[in-house]
């Protein structure tokens, strides 16, 4: 590889931009009319406007991006997350055209993509996976006939996709058909899929997932896992590892079955293989497999020192893995998501434009953001503003400093998640570990009661 077109925006771009200047690489951006003024372009050494705001104009229309990349000179696209990362037409059609997609095959997207299929896949190579139905479904009569070998309360999920998009918990056969209808629904408009499979619903179980690498012929590596059980409503809003769930056996165990999996399909780049963990047996279970760089992977970087971004880049030039053995973590990690919502009001996201922007620095502190005094919050992308990485030397000590870090980050102009974050570290039951993915609604219902 030579030069690369970053299909995507905000801070992931930057990031890869980064990378690849590292790894001696030229860079080509694309932006929408209303990414003029992204630090991604000014970041590359050449920079193309595709298109309107509308995602569906620019950074997900595939056609043009790959237009731009063969006229621009380029060998390479990294899509980053989001977008085109996991869409296997796209993927495929890069092969066609001759350009490297940095990640994985078009065959593993298509088959980790599709939840029925990844489950078949996990059950194949022995992987325990959350007892639901084996194919998935677009009309509720079909669906319902396939509740009675799992039980209520079940879990809708979108065939395609992911976000918490197409996701609903029933509770009962009463609310099922509506709530199937407003599965499919949203599951069509947001991926143009409206298949939703079922799975059983388990109230207080962790996620975790599990970073990985493969070389794409049956060589595969861990960097460990991550904590994703703070979240509201589906979405992530604080990741860390490792993980203060798992005993030393269970981590073992977790992280080998990722590797068996991501192996297993010949799988090539990074990819986040993730499990529901259920501490009460110390039972977990394949969920989905994530064929892209994670928006959380700054923390499996401060733990290991390993430049993730930078292995994708060198798996997709033809080299292999530059390690078969799982790297030595240093301390503990944690990233919180500073996102333009206002948590006092639901998380309703707050547009608009950066007054001030004083983020906080230090040793074991990173901040990967695309934000600065000035900067436009827009309304047509996500509302993340950036990650902000704090590393300790264990847990306790990741906290502390996340504390200070967190409440010397001046943001004037519009509403972040700054004071959830600071409000979480005062929570005794956060500072112990004891939560679930459901902690966050609960603790709100409560405060509201």
């Amino acid at each position: 590889m030579r030069r690369v077109l970053i299909a995507n925006r905000g801070e992931i771009a930057l990031r890869v931009i980064r990378a690849c200047r590292q790894a001696g690489l030229e860079t080509v951006a694309v932006y929408s009319e209303l990414d003029a003024n992204s630090p991604h372009i000014w970041a590359a050494d050449e920079a193309v406007c595709i298109g309107p705001a509308a995602p569906l104009l620019s950074y997900l229309k595939g056609e043009a991006i790959l237009h731009v990349t063969k006229a621009r000179g380029c060998d390479a696209i990294h899509p980053g997350y989001g977008f085109l990362a996991e869409n296997a037409a796209f993927a495929t059609a890069c092969e066609e055209n001759g350009v490297t997609f940095i990640g994985p095959s078009a065959e593993s997207i298509r088959t980790m993509g599709d939840k029925a299929e990844a489950r078949r896949a996990a059950i194949r190579l022995g992987v325990p996976v959350v007892p639901g139905s084996q194919d998935s479904f677009v009309e509720p009569k079909a669906a319902a006939g396939a509740v009675g070998d799992i039980g209520f309360p079940v879990l809708l999920k979108a065939r395609s996709g992911g976000g918490g998009r197409g996701m609903r918990v029933v509770e009962d056969a009463e609310q099922f058909e509506g709530l199937f209808q407003q599965a499919t629904a949203e599951a069509a408009a947001a991926f143009g899929d409206g298949g939703v499979y079922l799975e059983r619903y388990f109230k207080k179980v962790r996620h975790i997932e599990v970073q990985v690498l493969g070389d794409g012929q049956g060589n595969a590596v861990h960097l460990w896992e991550r904590d994703c059980s703070t979240q509201r409503r589906h979405q992530k809003l604080v990741e860390e590892a490792l993980s203060p769930a798992l005993d030393a056996e269970t981590r073992e165990a977790i992280c080998n079955a990722a590797v068996g999996l991501t192996a297993g399909i010949d799988y090539r780049g990074a990819g986040t293989v993730e499990f529901l963990y259920d501490p009460a047996d110390k039972a977990f279970y394949f969920i989905e497999m994530n064929t892209r760089i994670q928006v959380e992977h700054p923390v499996t970087e401060m733990l290991t020192g390993v430049d993730l971004v930078a292995e994708q880049l060198r798996i997709a030039d033809g080299h292999g893995l530059a390690f078969d053995t799982p790297p030595p973590v240093s301390g503990h990690a944690i990233e919180f998501r500073i996102n333009a919502e206002d948590p006092a009001q639901g998380f309703q996201p707050s547009p608009g434009r950066i007054e001030q922007w004083r983020p906080p620095s230090g040793p074991g502190v990173r901040l990967d953001s695309h934000v600065y005094p000035g900067y436009e919050v827009p309304t047509f992308y996500d509302s993340l503003l950036g990650k902000l990485i704090v590393q300790g030397v264990d847990r306790a000590d990741a906290l502390a400093k996340a504390r200070l870090v967190l409440s010397r980050f001046l943001v004037t102009g519009v509403a972040t998640t700054i004071p959830f974050h600071l409000d979480l570290l005062d929570d005794p039951e956060f500072q112990a570990g004891d939560i679930h993915t459901g902690w966050v609604e609960t603790r709100a219902k409560a405060r509201a009661a």
